[in-house]
């Protein structure tokens, strides 16, 4: 492997090619316009670089070790004078476009310089330019000790030195900060020769200053001018289920980089603020801790978005969404704003309860609030920090972790309740006292018209409950406030999280008449595993992105723990349906693990090796762009199995009151597998004495294909279940209905006796189907009663797939509209679907799928289109 060569794009590695162990972004600032008439993304971004100490590029040269903590995040008071009148344009600096170099051209005259290589990909860049920090007088003013150009002092290179006292500003001082940084994005580029070369390839951006041969001696601020491509693998240009023109970012396998260049690796933490202009009628959604006002640019068609962020993150989680979405507001049932008022237990105020579903449709329509149908935007009413939600929310922030009785086990004297951060310096949440008590943080839920009052009655309702839930387990949330968008139906995905917004599949909204507890299912429990990656994936992150267990596996543990506790069930009622969602997952992951590459079923690709990366600090992603693996949740599944095995060892309430333990500890860090399990194994001495080491939990779990043996034994107990008992007493009535039709021909049918079917959850429905699909036959009219019976066109899309998969096994003709109906509207969820009606060589399935794809191929996530083409076409 050689992560600083060319790589092969045909190869299903992702390149990291930023060299972060030579020089590290510590801020960006980016300044874009959203144009839909073209699909693309303009502007700029300027980059704040901090060299690595102990760093020589010459061959044999020194690097310092590797490190894993976030770097320090500065910050400072406002200084809004001085940014009000700063009025050079980003358009103007930019300039006329410099050529990009051919490649040969590029390697044959570097003559020994460094060269600042970043991570890029789809962009079209005009001109990379060194930025002239030292012409800001609020610099001058604020950093008097360095010398100016004007002094005459050439000794030092006061450049390098305003950005590194910036960078280097204490967290109490981060709005002042954050308004120098602003400042001197609109800095003119540097005097003498600030125009730098620069060289593209498929993966990277390449830049040079001549004569320059260190990190140390190269430009601290950059300004990068560029525009994103139409088709640029970051960035997501569609239509909303309105019909109407918008974009996201995707969250692709090549993350960020043709968003903007960036350092990819995870290592690379920074900071970043964005100024975003958009069409006046749209919304700018974007990781950022306060809302956005939008403001007037000058030009009454487009407004203006600000958003900031102030803890360390790596590129890959910036997100940001652009259309016509609408805020679905409603008002908090008088009984729970009482109870929460009253200092209640917020779980138990907000458990789901009968007194929402006896509302009449035109009590449930007049809560979604007058405003719910009009665009947020420009008014401080709707969109600033004291809209009605955020109003609203506030009143349930009033209690603690220890309300929830949640106690802190004494793990061997290891870690106390204190909260001694160990992370680098930024503005962190965990030692607020006010954040601390913040059961339930400020919230939004956005979406098209058409679903705003499914995102009411299902997103918006259990929002709430969801984020105490969460405290309640995990304790502090790490963010301040949080949007939830419900995005296009092309998505790829049930939900994905970032820094304070959750982008959720129109997939986990109740396809029937929402009201009932099951028909929120999985709309609770996708909103659990989301607001769980809060803790595990963001503000803890994955040190090598190859252990996606890390992330996946701990948040799919963590929703059911969190969504049980919403509920409010009981120790049994949990149990219960803990066991149930296990023996489906165990079943998914057997069937994924017979149908791939073994390759493909590690947890820890890259093994002992993990974590490490070139001398530059550059690497590869394995199997990253492996077309299968976005469609495989080996890393969620067995994740979730090694960590359910783990509580087995040390009793379910012990591991949960570990990982607050954990999160106290390793917050604010990047992380690999050993650091939790050793952790774990110290805490928990008995576990050595079971035989359970570091070296056997690689062994067993995380370094080979295939299942790890407790996973057999532990499956057969989870298939003796209640739950379970009770769905397989309900597949005997069904397989004896099929049989009783069976061989009646033309005969004149006899009178049915009546069955009575029980009652399921939407989890045993899903078991239903399941194993009715192991049956070789099953009688047209008992598909039809199946379906009248359990009104399975209406059940949420878990329930409503399995469905799918039945009527195209049985090529049940009459229901191939509800194939139709998931094949365009759960396209998150059916791509396996048109495999299955393609293999049948039915040539009315197969005429199915081709249509379906005819219908929905332009609005494709592009990595499932690809793979669904090559099964259809």
């Amino acid at each position: 492997m050689d992560p600083d060569g060319d790589l092969n794009p045909d190869t299903d590695d992702l390149p990291l090619r930023a060299n972060t162990n030579h020089i590290l972004v510590k801020h960006y600032v980016l300044d874009l316009t959203v144009h839909f008439d073209s699909k693309v993304i303009s502007g700029s971004i300027v980059l704040f670089l901090e060299p690595r100490s102990g760093v020589r590029t010459e061959a044999g040269g020194s690097q310092d070790g590797f490190t894993s903590r976030y770097q320090e995040v500065d910050a400072l008071e406002d200084d809004k004078k001085e940014l009000e009148t700063t009025t050079t344009k980003v358009e103007k600096m930019c300039g006329d476009a410099e050529s990009i170099q051919s490649s040969s051209l590029w390697h044959t005259t570097s003559g020994g310089e460094f060269t600042l290589v970043l991570d890029c990909c789809d962009l079209d860049v005009s001109k990379v330019e060194e930025v002239d920090v030292t012409s800001v007088e609020a610099m001058l003013s604020r950093f008097p000790e360095v010398p100016s150009k004007k002094s005459g002092d050439v000794s030092r290179k006061p450049q390098a030195a305003f950005i590194q006292n910036l960078i280097s500003m204490p967290s109490s001082q981060w709005r002042q900060q954050h308004q120098l940084f602003s400042l001197c994005s609109h800095a003119p580029g540097a005097q003498n020769g600030s125009t730098l070369q620069f060289h593209r390839d498929r993966w990277s951006l390449q830049v040079r200053k001549n004569g320059v041969t260190s990190p140390q001696e190269f430009p601290c601020a950059l300004r990068i001018c560029y525009e994103t491509k139409p088709a640029g693998g970051s960035v997501r240009w569609t239509k909303d289920q309105d019909n109407r023109v918008c974009v996201y970012t995707a969250g692709s396998p090549i993350n960020n980089r043709a968003l903007f260049p960036c350092q990819e690796p995870p290592v690379a933490m920074s900071t970043w603020q964005a100024t975003v202009r958009a069409p006046s009628e749209c919304v700018v959604l974007m990781s950022g801790e306060e809302q956005a006002v939008p403001a007037e640019d000058g030009d009454t068609h487009f407004l203006t978005w600000n958003y900031y962020v102030t803890m360390p993150m790596p590129a890959s989680t910036f997100t940001l969404a652009v259309g016509h979405w609408q805020q679905v507001t409603a008002e908090i049932p008088p009984e729970l704003e009482k109870g929460v008022r009253d200092g209640t237990d917020c779980g138990k105020t907000a458990k789901l309860g009968p007194e929402y579903g006896q509302w009449t449709e035109a009590e449930r329509v007049s809560r979604l609030g007058s405003s719910s149908s009009e665009v947020v935007k420009g008014s401080p009413l709707q969109t600033g920090s004291r809209d009605q939600t955020t109003c609203v929310d506030s009143a349930f922030c009033y209690s603690s972790l220890e309300d929830e009785g949640l106690s802190v086990t004494d793990y061997s004297g290891m870690v106390d309740d204190g909260i001694s951060c160990s992370h680098g310096d930024y503005p962190c949440r965990f030692t607020e006292r006010s954040a601390c008590s913040q059961r339930v943080i400020p919230h939004r839920v956005f979406s098209p018209a058409c679903i705003l009052q499914k995102a009411q009655m299902g997103v918006l309702k259990l929002l709430p409950q969801c984020l105490a839930a969460a405290h309640a387990v995990l304790g502090v949330h790490p963010f301040p406030r949080l949007d939830v968008l419900i995005v296009p139906a092309g998505f790829s995905s049930l939900g994905m999280a970032s820094p304070h917004i959750i982008f959720l599949s129109q997939s986990v909204l109740s396809a029937g008449s929402p009201g009932s507890e099951e028909s929120l299912s999985l709309c609770g429990s996708r909103i659990c595993h989301e607001i769980s990656h809060s803790w595990f994936g963001l503000v803890i992150g994955a040190r090598d992105w190859t252990e996606e267990w890390i992330s996946e596996g701990f948040a799919t543990c963590l929703e059911d723990i969190i969504w049980a506790q919403a509920q409010q069930l009981s120790l049994e009622e949990k149990t219960e349906q803990f066991d149930l969602k296990a023996l489906l997952r165990w079943r998914r992951l057997s069937d994924e693990l017979q149908n791939s590459k073994e390759e493909l079923q590690i947890l820890r690709p890259n093994m002992e090796k993990t974590g490490q990366v070139s001398e530059s600090g550059s690497s590869t992603v394995k199997h990253a762009l492996n077309p299968e693996k976005p469609f495989m949740q080996v890393h969620y599944l067995k994740g979730y199995f090694l960590l359910r095995f783990l509580a087995s060892q040390v009793g379910e309430q012990q591991f949960i009151e570990f990982f607050q333990l954990f999160v106290k500890k390793y917050h604010g860090h990047l992380i690999l597998s050993q650091d939790f399990l050793q952790m774990l194994l110290i805490s928990f001495p008995d576990m050595k004495r079971k035989g359970l080491t570091l070296s056997a939990i690689y062994a067993d779990w995380l370094d080979q294909p295939g299942i790890p043996k407790w996973l057999y034994e532990r499956s057969a107990v989870w298939s003796q279940a209640r739950l379970v008992e009770e769905v397989k007493a309900e597949v005997v009535k069904w397989i004896l209905l099929s049989q009783s039709h069976h061989g009646k021909g033309r005969k004149r049918k006899r009178m049915e006796p009546k069955v009575n079917y029980k009652e399921l959850t939407s989890d045993q429905l899903v078991m239903l189907l399941e194993l009715l699909l192991e049956e070789s036959e099953l009688s047209v009219a008992s598909l039809r009663a199946l379906q009248r019976t359990y009104s399975l066109q209406n059940q949420d899309a878990e329930v409503r797939h399995r469905w799918c998969e039945l009527v195209v096994k049985h090529a049940y003709a009459q229901a191939y509209g509800d194939v139709e109906h998931f094949l365009i509207h759960d396209q998150a969820m059916g791509v396996y679907l048109y495999g299955e009606l393609m293999v049948q060589e039915d040539p009315e399935q197969q005429a199915l799928a081709r249509h379906c794809l005819s219908l929905v191929q332009e609005e494709m996530d592009q990595s499932a289109r690809r793979v669904v083409e090559e099964m259809v076409l």
